[in-house]
């Protein structure tokens, strides 16, 4: 009798499970990631950060669209509610700084302008001079930054020692003088435009050794990097290696400390309007509010409390969003 032939095993016989796992392992390609993509995966995973994110996406979007708000909501912010006054007291008439329906934070003493409506336009003042102030501040720490710690001698310590210079000089008095004698139009500006662009480029100007520091710091070991020597071995000029070796590399520091500067600067706008030399009524400002409440702040307590939480939140915001940043950029140094 010949021998039965020997069945298949199970184990000789590959299963439809695995080779649907093969199929499926194969199918997967290895993906890279760019740096770009790391960053954004390590701030996804920061609540507070991107809470912080958020918040200044709606601030951004809130003062871009303040005059549409102000419309739909019936109200503007220069309209005076003189009916909603005590006439004895100068305050407002109902509890809370006069909120109802119509006026949703209250209005503000002796005229009655709807406090919501100012603090909407006061938005766009902060969010102006911080943004803008920071870019006259990077792009002039940026270039300047870079020069010195690329060229390094006497270049490197001409910059160094005007940024100690700017550093120790008072900022602050200076703007107030300076924002205190400047004419009526300026560069075809008229009325709150001069302040509004004096401060940003006051601002800018003083805070551009702060990031200056950082980039040259950066620069100085960025140049000494093996890519940086065979772009030179390979007949690179100055020209390429600044802007297509060193700077893609300083992205991250920039935004970190531009993320960094903005709130700052929005608290400096604050603090001028607050003493009388930022931007002059009728505009709205945060700051001019908090200092106008001063003579309220016991028998209107919302006029003060309002303005001083939107800077609360805002510089809050940008703050935790900016943290994020920085810990999602470098995570070496991270908390």
């Amino acid at each position: 009798m010949t021998a039965p032939l020997h069945e298949p095993t199970a184990e000789a016989a590959p299963s439809a499970v695995d080779e649907a796992a093969v199929a499926s392992a194969d199918a997967k390609a290895v993906q890279g990631r760019s740096l770009g993509r790391i960053a954004w995966d390590r701030l996804k995973r920061d609540k507070l950060a991107l809470t912080g994110g958020v918040v200044v996406l709606v601030l951004i979007v809130i003062a871009a669209l303040a005059p549409v708000l102000t419309s739909l909501l019936g109200q503007d912010p220069n309209e005076y509610h003189e009916n909603l006054i005590d006439p004895l007291f100068g305050t407002p008439t109902g509890s809370m700084g006069g909120i109802s329906g119509d006026h949703l934070l209250g209005v503000e003493p002796v005229n009655g302008r709807d406090i919501l409506a100012r603090i909407l336009y006061g938005a766009r003042i902060s969010l102006l001079v911080g943004f803008l102030s920071a870019l006259v501040a990077v792009v002039l720490g940026t270039v300047l930054g870079v020069l010195a710690g690329f060229f390094g001698g006497w270049v490197d310590s001409l910059i160094s020692r005007v940024m100690d210079g700017l550093l120790a000089f008072p900022q602050l008095l200076f703007i107030i003088a300076l924002v205190s004698v400047m004419p009526d139009k300026l560069f075809g500006l008229t009325g709150s435009s001069v302040p509004v662009l004096v401060m940003v480029l006051v601002i800018g100007f003083f805070g551009w050794p702060y990031i200056g520091r950082v980039v040259r710091g950066q620069t100085l070991s960025l140049r000494e990097r093996e890519y940086v020597e065979a772009a030179r071995s390979l007949g690179a000029g100055r020209i390429y290696i600044l802007f297509k070796e060193l700077l893609p590399n300083l992205v991250a520091p920039i935004i970190v400390y531009s993320t960094m500067m903005i709130p700052t600067n929005i608290l400096t706008e604050a603090a001028l309007s607050f003493l009388g030399v930022g931007v002059k009524p009728p505009t709205a400002s945060w700051g001019q509010m908090l200092s106008s409440a001063l003579d309220y702040y016991q028998s209107d307590p919302m006029y003060m409390v309002v303005p001083g939480v939107a800077i609360f939140i805002t510089v809050l915001a940008f703050n935790l969003f900016g943290d994020g940043v920085r810990d999602a950029l470098d995570p070496k140094g991270s908390r």
